[in-house]
């Protein structure tokens, strides 16, 4: 898996999600308003949508929330978001895969353009950066959690049909083929693991080094893509830090 570490930017990033925490709310409420409306109300029938809520739980999201925006796709809402994606380079070359849930496409299109260009980045052509990155499920445990120690937590994410594995001081973070992730998060929550994150993520084949120079740059450009209304998720290959 290269020894890239979802983990460590999950908890490098977790301060500055706090603080937009209504803004990761609205775009929860999307995602769920969209997985119910396309697959059903019923999370036990709509595997999207389980997976969609317990995004949202972990991230502390009220029920409230949850339940209005099933209940808007249910009550025949019109409204209609578009999935799209957008691919480019940040400064230093770091390949950038963005996706996004929009009503309005040119809007979306014009404001990722201008976070790329103002922050130093360039917007690439669909299936410029894309084949850098594998669609993976990821499942997070918090080691503080468990008494598993990495003999016992490989065994069990063997048995579940887990791929890979990583440990680290603070966690171990599971890999899965995508078609198996909801079968490999409910065995591990069978087995008493209490999961920090899971949820279907874009992990970069190999990493590349942020310059010293353009770091600044290149957490902007990040910061600007997450700001948008519009954009759900910000995949980069930049390389872990030490």
């Amino acid at each position: 898996m290269s020894g890239h570490s979802k983990w460590h930017n999950i908890q490098g990033r977790k301060n500055a999600q706090d603080a937009k925490r209504g803004k990761v709310f609205q775009k929860l409420s999307r995602e769920i308003y969209m997985a119910a409306k396309s697959g059903g109300p019923d999370p036990d029938g709509n595997p999207t949508l389980r997976m969609v809520i317990d995004k949202a739980r972990s991230n502390n999201m009220p029920k409230d929330n949850i339940k209005r925006a099933i209940k808007k796709a249910e009550g025949g809402s019109e409204e209609h978001y578009d999935e799209i994606t957008y691919e480019g380079y940040a400064p230093g070359g770091v390949a950038v895969f963005v996706e996004a849930l929009t009503d309005n496409k040119n809007r979306t299109a014009s404001d990722v353009r201008v976070a790329f260009t103002r922050n130093g980045g360039s917007l690439g052509a669909t299936g410029s950066v894309a084949y850098m990155f594998d669609r993976k499920g990821y499942i997070a445990i918090d080691r503080s959690t468990t008494d598993a120690d990495e003999d016992q937590m490989l065994l069990d994410v063997m048995d579940a049909g887990g791929d890979d594995l990583q440990t680290s001081d603070d966690a171990y973070e599971i890999y899965t083929d995508p078609k198996e992730f909801a079968a490999v998060r409910d065995a591990l929550i069978k087995d008493g693991y209490k999961l920090a994150d899971a949820e279907l993520t874009m992990i970069p084949q190999n990493t590349t080094p942020v310059p010293a120079d353009k770091k600044e740059q290149f957490e902007h450009l990040v910061d600007a893509l997450e700001d948008n209304d519009d954009v759900q998720n910000v995949y980069t290959a930049a390389a872990d830090e030490d």
